[in-house]
């Protein structure tokens, strides 16, 4: 099942023929504030979802076109972000260590948008915001201490993921955590859909040109190690991300840019770059240039 956030907070059903409009028989109310509803569907699905495919089922399609998607979790208890966790992008930013062995770090949720969200860049003078292409694992239930082989038990879904970053050497927090710089999107696709979640290839472009073009095979800690890992340090709630980290190939974007990221089973995520007003602090005062290796 593909479940959608759009307009004003609705929850759909993502098919072939369009979406078809679920929210009552998902129990969410689109005013709610904060906006809970979609963690706590996550946390009951089980128990909803023979409402939820019966309304399916009666229900009508609405085309994908006439539609806002916003981000299928917008209040998660937290974003889990794994850095540098493919061989080759370590070596693209010359970086000495890999996910296995720096850990993770945490993402605001007010960083979270969806595809119909821009990314808005920061006026930062002297610095780059860069894309990095990721695969988003949702998590659908309360666990700590998962052991490897049980990690499948406590994944919801998957989605595509952007983490976008100010490129520097200042805390990797402050400079990822703007808002609108954690598209996700552009829906949830319930992992009984997903048959190799570790075999997914996954591609991104700016405007035409293909970017980055990998495969969740080469992940360095894999998706048992890392629902081990963030477990074992804290406890692990429905609804929470994981942003999976970055292959080889991040590299600049510019207001007018459009960046498509697709991966195999999950779909494709469109979202357009524009430049805010802004968003300046003094420790990007210092211009900063990525020295890529060779």
């Amino acid at each position: 099942m593909k479940l959608a956030r759009y307009n004003n907070g609705r929850i759909g059903v993502v098919t072939e023929s369009g979406l078809v409009d679920v929210t009552e028989a998902a129990g969410v109310d689109p005013a709610q504030w904060p906006p809970v509803g979609p963690t706590q569907l996550i946390a009951d699905f089980d128990r909803l979802r023979p409402a939820i495919e019966a309304a399916l089922a009666s229900g009508t399609p609405i085309p994908l076109s006439e539609v806002r998607l916003k981000t299928p979790v917008p209040w998660p208890n937290k974003v889990i972000a794994f850095p540098v966790n493919y061989q080759a992008h370590g070596v693209e930013m010359g970086a000495g260590y890999r996910a296995n062995n720096q850990g993770f770090f945490l993402k605001p949720s007010s960083s979270l948008s969806g595809e119909s969200e821009p990314v808005v860049l920061p006026d930062l003078p002297g610095r780059e915001v860069h894309h990095e292409s990721e695969l988003a694992v949702v998590i659908g239930k309360t666990a700590r201490n998962v052991a490897p082989e049980d990690w499948k038990d406590v994944v919801f879904g998957y989605a595509c993921l952007l983490d976008m970053v100010v490129r520097g050497r200042e805390e990797r927090v402050a400079r990822k955590a703007y808002d609108t710089f954690c598209p996700v999107g552009p829906w949830i696709t319930t992992a009984d859909e997903v048959k190799n979640p570790d075999q997914l290839q996954m591609r991104l472009w700016v405007d035409d040109e293909l970017r980055q073009d990998a495969n969740t095979r080469d992940l360095v800690l894999d998706l048992p190690g890392m629902i081990a890992m963030a477990s074992a340090v804290m406890t692990l709630y429905p609804g929470d991300i994981i942003a999976t980290g970055t292959p080889e190939g991040v590299g600049p974007v510019v207001a007018g840019n459009k960046i498509r990221i697709e991966i195999d089973d999950l779909g494709e995520m469109v979202v357009d770059v524009v430049q805010g007003e802004g968003g300046q602090a003094s420790m990007f005062d210092e211009p900063y240039q990525l020295v890529k290796q060779s």
